[in-house]
């Protein structure tokens, strides 16, 4: 009994928050609220500035990611060589090969992770400076446009809210 009391009381306290809710949010859109929505997933995959970082970041790292894909051949070349001999190899000399291949392997995971880590370490350094100057171009427009309130990254969107195109424009393409 005691148990349907508590959530009777959280039933009703529950209705009562959403009912004064309604009562503070319906006076904001009675005063015409203008709100925006910007993607910040468009701009930091279509803006120019996101292109060239891009673009940068893959032409610093494409040294050592031909070096991977060179250390990734050998290895499969390695094992294809010891799958071929290994009918002839002595035990011993299987064993070592296969040692071999163990730390080729190994190797190449841990410069793939280190790889990796540098690259989104490289690629956040990048886009964090975009994100900021999308958020001081998000300001000026809403500012010189009255908007109230500019929403970034939302389930589901009205295209009339949409402003990324004037953000990725501010930022120049």
């Amino acid at each position: 009994m005691a148990q349907r009391a508590v959530r009777s009381h959280r039933a009703l306290a529950l209705a009562a928050a959403v009912g004064l809710g309604a009562l503070f949010v319906a006076p904001s859109y009675a005063q015409g609220t203008k709100i925006g929505f910007v993607s910040t997933e468009r701009i930091l995959r279509d803006s120019k500035p996101a292109k060239a970082a891009q673009a940068k970041i893959e032409g610093e790292f494409k040294k050592r990611d031909q070096e991977l894909q060179r250390l990734a051949d050998s290895l499969r070349s390695e094992a294809q060589k010891l799958d071929k001999d290994a009918p002839v190899l002595s035990e011993a000399e299987r064993v070592k090969r296969q040692r071999k291949l163990q730390d080729m392997d190994s190797d190449l995971q841990r410069k793939r992770r280190e790889f990796q880590e540098d690259f989104n370490r490289r690629r956040n350094e990048e886009f964090s400076a975009i994100v900021e100057k999308a958020d001081a171009a998000i300001k000026k427009i809403a500012e010189q446009q009255n908007y109230d309130l500019i929403i970034q990254d939302a389930v589901t969107v009205s295209p009339r809210v949409d402003i990324t195109d004037q953000v990725i424009s501010a930022l120049g393409g």
